[in-house]
Order: C-alpha cells, then sequence, then structure tokens
C-alpha cells in the first residue's frame, strides 16, 4: 500500500454506502424485470449503476485519504489574481470580459 488509508470508521462508512449501493444494483434490475421491463434494459441499467456505484467508491476512498492527511506544507501560498492596471478590476483570463464586449466598444455581443 502507499500509505496511511483513511480512519477506520471512514472507512466503515464507504463499505456501508458501497453494500447499500450493491444491494441497488441487484434489486432495480429484479424490481424492472418484474414490473415488465425489457431483460436488455434491466441488464443494461445494472451496468450502469455498477459503473456509477465504482466511480463513486473510488472517489469517496480518494476523498477520505485526502481528508486524513494535512495539506502540504511545501506549496507556496496563493496571492490572488492581478489587478488591472488602470482600472483595478480582477481580469477574467483568456482575454474574456464578463459583461460580453469587446475591446473599447460599447456593444454587447450577441
Amino acid at each position: 500500500m502507499s500509505g496511511p488509508g483513511p480512519a477506520p470508521e471512514a472507512d466503515r462508512a464507504i463499505t456501508d454506502v458501497v453494500r447499500w449501493a450493491a444491494f441497488s444494483c441487484l434489486l432495480v434490475p429484479v424490481v424492472l424485470l418484474w414490473c415488465g421491463s425489457s431483460l436488455a434494459g434491466a441488464t443494461g441499467t445494472a451496468l450502469g449503476l455498477a459503473a456509477v456505484t465504482g466511480a463513486c467508491h473510488v472517489l469517496m476512498r480518494r476523498s477520505a485519504r485526502a481528508a486524513a492527511h494535512p495539506p502540504s506544507q511545501d506549496r507556496t501560498p496563493h496571492r490572488g489574481r492581478p489587478h488591472h492596471p488602470r482600472t483595478g478590476a480582477h481580469r477574467t483570463g483568456g482575454g474574456a470580459h464578463r459583461n460580453g464586449r469587446h475591446d473599447g466598444g460599447d456593444t454587447p455581443v450577441g
């Protein structure tokens, strides 16, 4: 393993959520078949739910690991956005203006 994992209570909570999600991955297709849905539709639903469950499991584990580790002290602090030299306004980046105008023009782009 690459390092200490999440706290035991967080790991237990993640396991409980994934167990309920796995249960629903099995229950939903059965209910769909019982209500008259096609086998292909129920199978597709089961595969979609399983994919979402797997992705959520990965994201929850990553979030729990990140919460277990304090932020790195190596990074430089954020200094904020640069100000426009004349107006003092924050720059929006990429040359785009929030008001939808071109440089020097008063006509909105539409």
